[in-house]
């Protein structure tokens, strides 16, 4: 069953800056596009979407560039943006120019909650239909009711929920994240990514410590609003990517062939837009 990574992240930090990665141990290295396909294509990946790496502002349109023409294998990106700034329109218009730029994402976990919650970040959202991008949320567990306020206020815009909400996986820490899922499901402009888990779960993780995150995630949104990401390198805190790639497929077992392709690639192929 062929694999559509939707959450593939690239560090290259001789031509992107990256200020976050200087405190993140074993992350503050290069992750290049040559060293992922090494152990990707053993694994039935077969193309991805890159994921925003939170580089410093001034880098967003040049790593969007560079990842966007790096490779056939990458079809598309979601590019870092500013909503918070007034010259977000701008931007957008320059990103678009770039060209295969599918979403955007500002991870919202960095900064004080207010920010997503301004008139002016909320407002300029409504450009991302024009230009038919998505929104993928990347928030932490005590903040998806953040992300369901931004879903209510653009309901004809695609939101992705990035990393299963981020529950503490390591701790089981199913509620109140359990009633949050429940609650962001039910907004059918909201899908939901199986990723990340692996990397909340600490060092002695195991199939069954995911079973009830990613399965509730999948419950709560069904098998047609669900992609899978690897989140690597970010995975390779706690785990290999072959790990997390065997680990998803001993967690779907039990789900018949076209649920599997759902979540693995047709999915991401509907919500991202991509031509298979």
């Amino acid at each position: 069953m062929r694999i559509l990574d939707t959450h593939l992240h690239l560090i290259y930090r001789d031509r992107i800056s990256y200020p976050w990665v200087k405190g993140a141990g074993g992350l503050d290295n290069d992750f290049t596009l040559e060293s992922y396909l090494a152990e990707a294509r053993g694994l039935d990946i077969e193309s991805a979407l890159h994921m925003e790496v939170d580089v410093a502002e001034s880098d967003i349109e040049a790593e969007t560039a560079f990842v966007t023409g790096i490779d056939p294998f990458v079809v598309g990106a979601i590019s870092s943006a500013r909503p918070e700034n007034k010259d977000f329109p701008a931007q957008l218009e320059r990103l678009m120019e770039i060209g295969n730029v599918k979403g955007i994402r500002r991870v919202l976990h960095v900064v004080p909650d207010e920010v997503s919650q301004t008139r002016l970040f909320v407002e300029n959202l409504t450009h991302l239909k024009r230009h038919d991008l998505s929104f993928d949320l990347c928030l932490l567990a005590r903040q998806l009711p953040l992300g369901m306020a931004l879903a209510d206020a653009h309901p004809d815009t695609q939101f992705i929920l990035d990393h299963c909400g981020v529950p503490d996986v390591e701790a089981q820490a199913l509620d109140p994240w359990r009633a949050y899922i429940t609650d962001m499901a039910r907004r059918p402009n909201v899908a939901a990514k199986i990723s990340g888990v692996i990397a909340y779960a600490g060092k002695d993780w195991s199939v069954e410590t995911l079973r009830p995150f990613v399965e509730h995630v999948i419950e709560a949104f069904g098998w047609d609003r669900v992609v899978w990401g690897s989140d690597h390198p970010v995975c390779t805190t706690t785990a290999s990517l072959t790990d997390w790639v065997t680990a998803t497929r001993q967690l779907i077992a039990g789900a018949s062939e076209d649920e599997q392709a759902k979540l693995l690639h047709r999915n991401a192929e509907r919500i991202y837009r991509i031509n298979p």
